[in-house]
């Protein structure tokens, strides 16, 4: 089992940036591919980004490439979300998700593991 646990969310003007942490604890965090996930009120979870294990492979949504950078520390258990130029749509609560096979995946069903989400608010 593994345990995951988000932070760095908060309350941001459009423009700024903020950097989510995820860390994982009960089970070795090398072997398991990781994504970020997103839902906004009255919204369905969508993906945002992913990243395999070994860092060779990453993958974003359209509406985040080029502002948002997923990356991970395994020696710290610990995947990054850094969001840039964040913009109002951007306002939702994100989540963490660990996936224990061998390619990254952009859907949720995907997943394994799942953190309990951090709100970002993005005001105009």
């Amino acid at each position: 089992q593994v345990q995951l646990v988000e932070s760095g969310g908060g309350l941001v003007q459009a423009g700024g940036s903020l950097r989510l942490s995820c860390t994982a604890s009960g089970r070795t965090f090398s072997g398991y591919n990781m994504g970020w996930f997103r839902q906004a009120p009255g919204k369905e979870r969508e993906f945002v980004a992913a990243i395999s294990w070994r860092l060779s492979s990453t993958a974003y949504a359209d509406s985040v490439s080029g502002r948002f950078t997923i990356s991970r520390d395994n020696a710290k258990n610990t995947v990054y979300l850094q969001m840039n130029s964040l913009k109002p749509d951007d306002t939702a609560v994100y989540y963490c998700a660990g996936r224990a096979r061998a390619t990254i995946a952009r859907e949720a069903y995907d997943y394994d593991y799942w953190g309990q989400g951090t709100q970002v608010t993005v005001s105009s």
